[in-house]
């Protein structure tokens, strides 16, 4: 029977439930391994992951996304192959994508994406972000339950990285399809060829170089505009296909970090006695809960770096070409950085110096809106809920749990988790309504909640219908509403693109696509709904 520590953790099923056991196994056999069998070192230790992730001139990104355990397409000879590796460059998995990319390139295209993620963006991201996260959760508490995963992470963060790229809102349905039915990178069974027709990047990247024409040829005051026509720090102008890649790494990209970080942590404050209690009377910690799961399960568990120049790792010496799989996770627990580094701490010291999101030249960049998107959606799913816990007929009971994750070498995430979802006493959840209506429960009463401070107007539900406080699921399925939708936006109730937005007010819609429904046509709306018979 082959040891846990040689089993190889590329192919078996087995690992994906604990692969901190396997990583443990791993890390008796030395902080840095070579599995028996295996041409690819494994790297255990946390100063050990940290220096390789600081050094871009010894050590190559180029398998980033195919792993250590792939061939190389050529033989590396001599004590330096950085020229092989460019002169390969396209024979490698994703080899031309951000992730991949080393030196040069990689530091004139990082430019173009932290132009993206500036601070004044990110907060005006961070008004679509509340709008949105306050419907889906609204309407999940008020179901009693939800599927967190495909129901609500999948689809807010697909919109939210759409809202932040500038997606067309007529092409973000096509694009949630896509995410949906993606298989996960680092699949088990083996990826897919990204040149293939069907495959999710090349979908989406037809979608992003008819972006890229229309706005280099006419260009608009929109982000896709912006990112189209933007020049790399030495003043010269990337080619199409370079911008047309980068969007729809940045896409694809975007889902995994943000939706499987938010389904980790869910399972956290589920089981951990207390946490959610706690997280309620101070939502002030919910960072700190978000960096403990980001160390204890990361979204990454793993990621790869190719030797390109004879050097060291401590004092092994590791030749060029040699495949050395980081593992964060195990970084991310090794006892040598953290004390008692298997148990939760929300109050851990120095938390933010985990690497889940890298470190050095390729830190992931959009680390910053990972945060706050799961700040904000688990800030609102605690505002509305006196309880939280498991589906216990679909996972088992709380010391027992069944729970499958995805296929993936590379992202540590759920495939499915079903919440179960207690109303906080005095909570209003018609849409646009006041997060707590405190009247409705005596201040003697223990279960009485202090009002969370709300941001910006809030909406007061009125008789009949509105575009403000009355999602559009409940206008779709009146037919004197729906026909004044149809009036007003031809074509709108048979689309088949607005069905993501059915838990949404058309005005919380509007923020992601302010052409099609403005001010004005929602005002109209309005009125027409205003002369509607109420029952």
């Amino acid at each position: 029977m082959t040891e846990l520590a040689d089993r190889d953790y590329f192919t078996d099923h087995e690992i994906l439930v604990d692969p901190y056991a396997y990583f443990e196994a791993v890390r008796g056999k030395g902080r840095v391994y070579q599995p028996k069998g295996k041409d690819y070192l494994m790297v255990m230790g946390f100063e050990e992951t940290l220096e390789i992730m600081r050094n871009s001139e010894d050590f190559s990104a180029i398998i980033g996304l195919q792993g250590a355990s792939a061939p190389l397409p050529f033989t590396p000879h001599g004590p330096d192959i950085t020229a092989q590796i460019e002169a390969h460059r396209g024979e490698f998995h994703g080899g031309d994508l951000l992730v991949n990319l080393d030196d040069n390139a990689h530091v004139q295209l990082r430019a173009l994406v932290n132009r993206l993620f500036t601070p004044s963006r990110l907060k005006a991201n961070e008004e679509f972000i509340q709008a949105f996260s306050d419907e889906l959760v609204r309407d999940a508490v008020a179901n009693g339950g939800v599927e967190l995963v495909r129901t609500i992470a999948t689809p807010f963060v697909t919109l939210v990285i759409a809202d932040l790229l500038g997606i067309p809102a007529e092409d973000r349905q096509k694009f949630m399809d896509i995410i949906q039915d993606a298989p996960p990178p680092g699949n088990l069974d083996g990826e897919l060829d990204l040149d293939a027709e069907d495959h999710p990047f090349m979908i989406m990247g037809g979608y992003f170089a008819q972006y890229v024409a229309e706005r280099r040829a006419d260009p608009k005051q929109d982000i896709l505009s912006e990112l189209a026509n933007a020049v790399y720090p030495d003043g010269t102008l990337p080619d199409e296909l370079a911008i047309v890649k980068l969007g729809m790494f940045m896409f694809g990209a975007g889902q995994d970090t943000s939706a499987k970080l938010l389904g980790n942590a869910m399972r956290y404050i589920v089981d951990q006695p207390g946490l959610q209690d706690k997280l309620r009377a101070d939502p002030k910690l919910v960072p700190a809960l978000i960096e403990e799961v980001l160390r204890l399960e990361g979204s990454t568990k793993q990621t790869a770096r190719l030797a390109r120049r004879d050097t060291k790792i401590g004092d092994i010496p590791v030749p060029a070409g040699t495949k050395i799989m980081l593992s964060i996770a195990a970084a991310n627990r090794d006892p040598a950085r953290w004390e008692d580094p298997q148990a939760f701490k929300l109050d851990r010291p120095k938390i933010r110096e985990h690497v889940a999101f890298g470190r050095s030249a390729h830190t992931c960049a959009g680390a910053p809106l990972a945060r706050v998107e799961v700040r904000i959606i688990l800030e609102k799913l605690l505002q509305y809920t006196a309880d939280i816990d498991l589906d216990a007929e679909v996972h088992g009971p709380r010391g027992a749990r069944k729970l499958d994750f995805e296929p993936s070498f590379i992202i540590r995430g759920l495939s499915e988790l079903h919440l179960k979802l207690t109303p906080a006493a005095g909570v209003d959840l018609s849409p646009g309504g006041s997060p707590m209506i405190q009247k409705a429960v005596p201040a003697s009463d223990p279960r009485a909640v202090t009002p969370a401070p709300v941001s910006g107007p809030v909406s007061v539900p009125v008789a009949g219908y509105s575009t403000a406080s009355t999602r559009l699921a409940t206008l779709l399925s009146d037919p004197g509403a729906k026909a004044v939708l149809d009036q007003h936006f031809p074509g709108i109730t048979a689309d088949k693109r607005i069905g993501m937005a059915k838990s949404m007010t058309l005005r919380a819609i509007q923020k992601f696509a302010p052409g099609q429904f403005t001010d004005e046509a929602l005002d109209a709306v309005d009125r027409d709904l205003a002369l509607l018979p109420v029952d």
